[in-house]
């Protein structure tokens, strides 16, 4: 799908444009500051992540998406339903899925990853997206 494929090549604006709406929400409403998601590293399996969200967020899962920056889709997937919401900081480590149809994630390939902590209806939470190293 085109528009698959824009939303992953755009990750550069969608984060800077979930920057500026975050900043606003920051301004508009306090109670949504702790609602945040980093990648702290990936390997071909899986992704390591750092979250805080706050028990009225709505987070239902953490889902994650792993690929070459260049390509029309993520390489594998991840999605873990195990997420505490109390307003502190946890780690999280989600196991990846390969994708079908895309190349396999191979140790020391360049790749964007993307995660996020969205709700029972799969609308992003908080999110973010890194190029790194896999490990």
């Amino acid at each position: 799908m085109v528009t698959i494929r824009n939303q992953w090549r755009s990750a550069g604006v969608v984060t800077a444009l979930a920057t500026l709406g975050a900043a606003g929400l920051l301004t508009a409403a306090p109670a949504f500051a702790a609602n945040s998601i980093a990648v702290d590293s990936a390997t071909a399996s899986s992704v390591a992540i750092e979250y805080t969200c706050e028990s009225g967020a709505g987070v239902a899962s953490i889902d994650a998406m792993v690929g070459d920056p260049n390509a029309e889709g993520p390489a594998a997937t991840g999605s873990q339903t195990a997420v505490t919401c109390d307003g502190s900081q946890h780690n999280a480590t989600i196991a990846l899925t390969a994708t079908p149809g895309q190349p396999a994630l191979a140790s020391g390939a360049g790749v964007q990853v993307r995660v996020a902590l969205v709700d029972r209806s799969e609308t992003v939470v908080s999110g973010t997206a890194k190029l790194l190293t896999l490990g």
